[in-house]
């Protein structure tokens, strides 16, 4: 499939998506709302494809929406943009079976930031700074900023972010629990290929890891217990524990398949 302002690439089990408008720091219009919404439905279905890399062109990750297009006379209604163009993505990357690292390159603003802080891992740049702008221009938080932020990092802190809309720098970012890792410019490809490729050579457990913590979220302790153990039975039965346990045996590094 073609797009226009995203680029598409996979290779080794890794999808990678790019934002592709610099010019305009990558901000959402519909046609890029719809273009990463089939984008990574196209990753999910993809068999070959088991680590999601989302990152941005240029020296942002993605500004937020497009505010050209939210003038009093075009803007029309805002929640029925939130229920038709992004909440359909937040929900797809928490729900799809596979690792969506975002590899934060740069500025990550409003709904770009809440689409980093809803993927599985973060790493970011040196460059990299997040910024919830929602107050700066009268907005409440969007693409689940309120439910993502309190939970990485408290609720103190999240509402000091979301109140204040003071900019996040990279390693302010990692000694809050916002990215796991914080890299060079120069080394930042790098290190993204290396992290995803190793994302991709996991077991089939990954996505029962995920669900696993999704349920969390809305569980209470008995549950949770019950259901891990729905999960551990169907991880037990998987090819990938019988090569883990074998390579554990043998003293060697396991090869997953995803099976």
């Amino acid at each position: 499939m073609s797009y226009e302002t995203i680029l598409y690439e996979k290779s080794n089990g890794v999808a990678t998506i790019t934002l592709n408008r610099p010019q305009a720091l990558n901000a959402f219009t519909p046609q890029m709302n719809n273009e990463l919404s089939q984008a990574l439905r196209e990753a999910e279905r993809d068999g070959e494809v088991r680590c999601v890399v989302l990152t941005g062109s240029g020296r942002a990750f993605c500004a937020g929406q497009d505010l050209k297009g939210r003038t009093r006379e075009q803007r029309g209604s805002l929640g029925q943009s939130l229920r038709e163009r992004y909440n359909p993505i937040i929900l797809r990357i928490r729900n799809m079976e596979k690792v969506v690292l975002a590899a934060v390159n740069g500025i990550a603003a409003g709904a770009g930031c809440n689409l980093a802080l809803c993927c599985d891992l973060r790493i970011a740049s040196e460059e990299t700074r997040f910024i919830q702008a929602f107050v700066r221009v009268g907005l409440a938080p969007d693409c689940g900023g309120s439910f993502f932020l309190p939970r990485l990092i408290g609720l103190s802190k999240a509402m000091e972010l979301l109140l204040l809309g003071e900019p996040v720098e990279a390693q302010q970012a990692l000694n809050l629990g916002l990215v796991a890792k914080v890299f060079p410019v120069k080394e930042f490809a790098g290190a993204t290929r290396k992290m995803a490729e190793e994302l991709a050579r996991g077991p089939r457990s990954i996505g029962l890891i995920k669900r696993a913590v999704n349920r969390a979220l809305k569980s209470d302790l008995e549950s949770q217990l019950e259901y891990e153990a729905q999960l551990q039975e169907i991880a037990g039965r998987s090819t990938d524990f019988d090569e883990g346990v074998q390579a554990f045996l043998e003293k060697r590094t396991p090869e997953f398949t995803g099976k």
